[in-house]
């Protein structure tokens, strides 16, 4: 395994990360157990969840995910060993079900942590991420940014930072970072943080992947002077870019084919640019998985690479990508294919 640091923290975290998301829905609580113990056992000390798992989130499963973590991280008898990092969840007019109205005021913030804690069976969370922003700007498939001058948000960040800080000397949270976040948020957090004397957010989770590299046109420099990484979540797009539904290998149980309503990789762009680059992959000999998994390892600006498996096999052949170098030819392919057809699931 390789170990990036999290951002000027000093705290070493795998470059793989195993996302838990398909944790009490795709995955039960065995498997999420078994999981999480082969990825410990190969090195992978880094595990990401949220509050709203699992996905899709709905009534019936909100939280299933923590708690799996929880009951595994409690069978374990030692917590030190590993980092877990999980989220606070922003407005949403579909998740009403977890608090309503969804806001990052103080109070609510602390409802959330203590139910995570409460879930995860810890005292602590290393990393306690905001899941979206609370304003109005583009993210989940939204390429550009449309300006709402009636828009009703007022600008809580100071607060929001501030409140973060007291869970933090609070012992509750050990550092804290945002998601789905744009160049202008994560900025000013920067900036509140520099003038109020206040730790820093020290990573950003936002999607990444050979179907989407928006973070590379204003995101990846300030990943890079910072010392902001990326937690790059998505790097497989729901599994297109396994091959499998190329090869018709794809079963009834995959994502794409189980939760139609999700379908940020659905379009026939993603199709067409997914054939290309397995293309590459069968031309060079690669594994189509690692293949895309090693692209976005290799980024200078990922701090870690966020994967998600519901199988054992999937999730092998995932962690081992880390053990992939793409070559010049390879990536230089690649990048003929995102000049063609660039960034098709934003």
């Amino acid at each position: 395994m390789k170990y990036s640091e999290l951002g000027r923290t000093g705290l070493k975290v795998s470059k793989i990360c195993l996302g838990t998301m398909t944790f009490g829905e795709q995955n039960t609580e065995a498997e999420g157990h078994e999981q999480l113990s082969y990825a410990v056992d190969q090195g992978v000390n880094f595990i990401d969840t949220a509050e709203m798992y699992s996905v899709p989130g709905r009534p019936e499963t909100q939280g299933s995910t923590e708690r799996i973590i929880g009951t595994w991280l409690k069978g374990r008898g030692t917590r030190d060993d590993v980092i877990i990092a999980t989220k606070v969840t922003g407005p949403s007019t579909g998740l009403k079900h977890i608090r309503n109205p969804l806001r990052f005021t103080p109070e609510q913030i602390r409802t959330a942590i203590e139910g995570s804690l409460s879930r995860l069976q810890t005292d602590y969370v290393d990393l306690y991420q905001l899941h979206w922003p609370e304003r109005n700007t583009n993210c989940f498939g939204k390429r550009g940014y449309k300006h709402n001058p009636d828009e009703a948000w007022e600008d809580n960040l100071p607060q929001v930072l501030q409140t973060l800080n007291e869970l933090k000397e609070e012992g509750k949270i050990r550092h804290y970072g945002v998601s789905n976040e744009t160049p202008w948020g994560l900025m000013r957090y920067h900036h509140l943080s520099e003038v109020h004397n206040l730790p820093r957010m020290v990573s950003i989770q936002n999607p990444y992947s050979l179907l989407n590299r928006t973070f590379e046109v204003g995101l990846s420099e300030v990943a890079m002077r910072e010392q902001t990484g990326l937690l790059a979540y998505s790097p497989m797009a729901f599994g297109l870019l396994s091959g499998k539904y190329h090869r018709k290998q794809d079963q009834p149980r995959d994502r794409i084919n189980k939760f139609k309503q999700l379908s940020r990789y659905n379009s026939q762009n993603c199709q067409e640019a997914t054939a290309r680059y397995l293309a590459i992959a069968e031309d060079y000999g690669l594994n189509m998985a690692q293949m895309s998994l090693a692209f976005v390892n290799q980024q200078p600006f990922t701090t870690a690479n966020i994967i998600g498996a519901t199988t054992m096999e999937q999730l092998r052949e995932n962690i081992s990508s880390i053990e992939v170098t793409l070559s010049q030819d390879v990536l230089n392919e690649i990048e003929a294919v995102h000049e063609a057809i660039p960034n098709p699931a934003p």
